[in-house]
């Protein structure tokens, strides 16, 4: 599992950056990607990745801004071109099913799959037996969403080194085991496959917010999380700004990260006003060392951090 992100700018589109969306790869998983918004031009920065538009499953849209929706109509309609044909579900706001279909209707798009709206509220919003996806309000100008992916605690590990001790193999029986069959030696020794395999191994958890101004949605939904992804479209010394447009510096996202006791920042949503996010990593580590930048067209690993 691990972040690709296809656009990190805030507002509109520069030279440097396309403006926001985020994809979660779960190829390993569930051989598909989520979406995490949809900027303009979000087609087009897939066409350059890895990503392939009929693996994508699901795409939560955290606001109806236009540097976060403005790419939907054009990704949905290339997609019936590119091999999807598996529904799609749409989770945002109230207003976001009203924008894909007029979008679609007056441009006559016709897409040969179905999609699926589901309207935001606070809470669980989707479960598996793999995860469960959760929604909370933040502080935005417009209604604003952050999203908290929980994965499910994954099975132990077979430990190998002792059941070769015991005389086994790998092989069949050590399938046997994994399926929690206990074995019957020759010699009339039981092994209990419960002894055999590892405690499951807690899931991991991460959290992607929406456009917002420090607020307690934003710790509710980071607590603990392994990774998460916050907007830093300020630096420091510019709080009375990012207050009146209701956005977040790179000092209030690290104390978010701080307080909320997360294993890794990752911080987006830049304002064009900066051509280099160094200077803005570095002043969050004051605060939050495990910090990093996300990077158009570059991998974040998620794990334990």
């Amino acid at each position: 599992m691990e972040l690709y992100f296809l656009g990190t700018g805030a507002g509109m589109p520069t030279t440097e950056r396309n403006v926001t969306s985020i994809a979660l790869r779960m190829f390993d998983e569930r051989g598909t990607f989520w979406l995490f918004d949809a900027g303009e031009a979000t087609q087009h920065q897939i066409l350059r990745s890895p990503l392939k538009p009929s693996k994508l499953e699901k795409i939560f849209i955290t606001h109806l801004h236009g540097d976060h929706i403005f790419g939907l109509p054009g990704l949905l309609s290339s997609r019936s071109h590119q091999g999807g044909t598996e529904p799609l579900d749409i989770y945002g706001p109230q207003g976001v099913r009203t924008f894909i279909e007029t979008a679609l209707q007056l441009s006559q798009s016709h897409i040969n799959y179905e999609l699926r709206f589901h309207e935001l509220h606070e809470g669980v919003i989707y479960e598996d037996e793999q995860c469960t996806v959760e929604s909370g309000l933040l502080d935005h100008r417009i209604e604003s969403y952050g999203f908290r992916m929980i994965e499910k605690p994954r099975p132990g590990k077979l430990k190998v080194d002792e059941l070769m001790k015991l005389g086994v193999q790998p092989g069949p029986m050590f399938g046997k085991i994994k399926q929690g069959i206990d074995l019957r030696l020759d010699d009339g020794r039981v092994i209990r496959a419960s002894d055999m395999i590892s405690e499951p191994q807690p899931g991991v958890i991460v959290t992607i917010l929406g456009d917002t101004r420090p607020c307690q949605g934003s710790l509710r939904l980071a607590k603990d999380a392994d990774v998460l992804v916050h907007e830093a479209t300020f630096m420091e010394g510019l709080e009375d700004l990012a207050e009146t447009y209701y956005h977040s510096t790179t000092k209030q996202a690290a104390e978010t990260a701080r307080d909320a006791g997360v294993g890794l920042l990752v911080l987006t949503h830049f304002s064009a006003r900066y051509s280099e996010e160094n200077p803005l990593v570095e002043e969050a580590k004051v605060i939050f060392d495990n910090t990093v930048a996300a990077k158009q067209h570059q991998l974040v690993p998620i794990r334990k951090y």
